[in-house]
């Protein structure tokens, strides 16, 4: 599997300035070639980010003129088997929101037997094995970022801070990412800060908050939380709240917060003054050049694509929050709402 990485994602500078609404095409009457059966399997749509990039890749296909097979697999086992019977009904392409990177490798791997092109979205394989378009964000990148903020805030405050991280599944690539991206930072400004604290939380709410509340009972003086998914921010809120830790930049107390995804609600927190930064994913872009990427193979008839996109993404912050909050998917959606209320 070859890697452009950053490649195509430079091209990214700009793309937010196309319409937010859900179909991805700009014209729809320009979609050229026959209809084709596009198998979409994907795992739980429960944060914004894969529900938003979920309808925006099928109804960009459908206003298209294609037949778009949606598969739900909640499971690795379950997701091999919806391609198995994908494959069965001889779609022209599959993409993927895969559990895992384990599962992608293997589903690259059978599409790839049968001479069928298949897209992975926003969970590469892991591994290099097969040919596969691969589009994700740049996890690492982007977290480093987003917490470099907070180390220039720790720099101009004096003070050297006790930071804690809310650890995403280590067995999805972009938590490992994630993860690495905070201590890329951490380490390197070992003057700016303690010895991180770590919180597994298994992309799940509920452990998470069993473990942030086991965390800042032992460590009621951490001052600055990464969660490396913005969806635990209303968990977080939970455990802060009571303890008087979940105030606004301008008061007293403030723990610093960074965050990563840039959902609808992470965007109300940095305008309204709870989080200072956020690593942004440029999430219409990456469903963009997945499916033109996709239908471009079909269309050549390239059974085996074999291309990595990036999406290096950015970091938004409350410095740079009037000049570039709209450049995040979740202000998009968020002031979307609002109007339509």
């Amino acid at each position: 599997m070859r890697k452009f990485k950053g490649a195509l994602g430079l091209m990214m500078v700009g793309a937010l300035a196309l319409s937010a609404t859900p179909a991805l095409a700009q014209d729809d009457a320009e979609a050229a070639g026959e209809s084709k059966d596009i198998c979409f399997i994907h795992e739980d749509l429960e944060t914004e980010f894969w529900l938003a990039g979920h309808k925006a890749m099928v109804e960009t296909l459908e206003a298209q003129g294609h037949n778009v097979l949606q598969r739900y697999g909640p499971d690795a086992n379950e997701q091999l088997e919806l391609l198995k019977d994908c494959i069965a009904q001889d779609v022209d392409a599959i993409f993927v929101i895969p559990k895992d990177g384990s599962i992608a490798l293997t589903l690259v791997e059978e599409a790839n037997a049968v001479d069928i092109p298949i897209g992975i979205f926003n969970r590469p394989p892991q591994g290099e094995d097969g040919a596969a378009i691969v589009v994700q964000a740049d996890n690492r990148t982007i977290a480093r970022d987003s917490v470099q903020y907070i180390a220039d805030q720790a720099m101009d405050l004096g003070k050297k801070m006790t930071p804690l991280i809310m650890v995403g599944d280590l067995g999805d690539p972009n938590a490992v990412g994630r993860y690495e991206g905070f201590y890329d930072v951490i380490e390197a400004n070992p003057d700016l800060f303690n010895d991180p604290i770590e919180v597994p939380t298994k992309w799940d709410a509920a452990t998470a908050q069993a473990n942030l509340q086991a965390a800042m009972a032992a460590n009621p003086d951490v001052d600055f939380l990464f969660t490396s998914s913005d969806f635990l921010f209303p968990t977080i809120k939970g455990v802060f709240e009571p303890m008087g830790k979940w105030v606004t930049r301008d008061e007293e107390g403030h723990v610093l917060m960074a965050g990563l995804d840039g959902d609808v609600n992470a965007c109300g927190l940095i305008r309204d003054g709870y989080i200072d930064s956020i690593g942004v994913q440029n999430l219409y872009f990456e469903a963009e050049i997945m499916l033109d990427a996709l239908l471009e193979a079909v269309e050549a008839g390239e059974t085996q694509p074999d291309v990595w996109l990036d999406d290096p993404g950015f970091a938004l912050t409350a410095d740079n929050l009037a000049e570039r909050g709209m450049d995040m998917w979740g202000c998009i959606l968020r002031d979307e709402q609002a109007a339509a209320e």
